[in-house]
């Protein structure tokens, strides 16, 4: 008995992951960390994966790497890969930013966004524990939603997408 709160937190867990995506085109723009513009209706006709994240969530920054990474393997394809903070400081963000630009010029590809900053629509909400990704269909419907670490589901789910 003592084992079923934690069976019922898997799985909730589990059906949150696998939950249908909802009908909802996201709609998501303003400016990006480094002062550039984003919007991602621009991107229709790409696979783009929303990934939800912030600086104090260990998880999350341990995958950057792996997150840039993938998403330059597939720099020949009709893919874009969005990192959008969650810090409540934008300063923590960009902070982060900085660091990285010094450590990888190529980060510099990937559109960096504060949450905070940002007009959200279609059913596009901040989570509020992260990290959270959201894998877009080229007509920019939610096909994946993934909860927690980045599953290698995620970049299944992105493969499946891709011509």
């Amino acid at each position: 008995m003592r084992f079923l709160p934690a069976l019922l937190f898997a799985v909730a867990a589990l059906l949150a992951v696998s939950a249908p995506a909802h009908a909802a085109l996201p709609q998501l723009s303003g400016p990006t960390l480094d002062g550039g513009r984003f919007d991602l209706q621009a991107l229709r006709g790409r696979v783009v994966m929303l990934f939800f994240w912030n600086t104090d969530c260990v998880p999350c920054v341990q995958r950057m790497p792996e997150l840039r990474a993938n998403a330059a393997g597939w720099r020949a394809k009709p893919f874009t890969l969005v990192l959008i903070n969650t810090d409540r400081d934008r300063q923590a963000a960009r902070a982060y930013l900085a660091t990285l630009r010094q450590v990888d010029k190529a980060a510099v590809d990937t559109p960096f966004l504060w949450a905070g900053e940002q007009r959200l629509g279609g059913g596009l909400t901040v989570p509020s524990s992260v990290p959270v990704t959201l894998v877009l269909d080229s007509r920019g419907e939610v096909a994946a939603r993934h909860v927690g670490r980045i599953a290698p589901e995620a970049w299944d789910d992105v493969a499946g997408l891709l011509p």
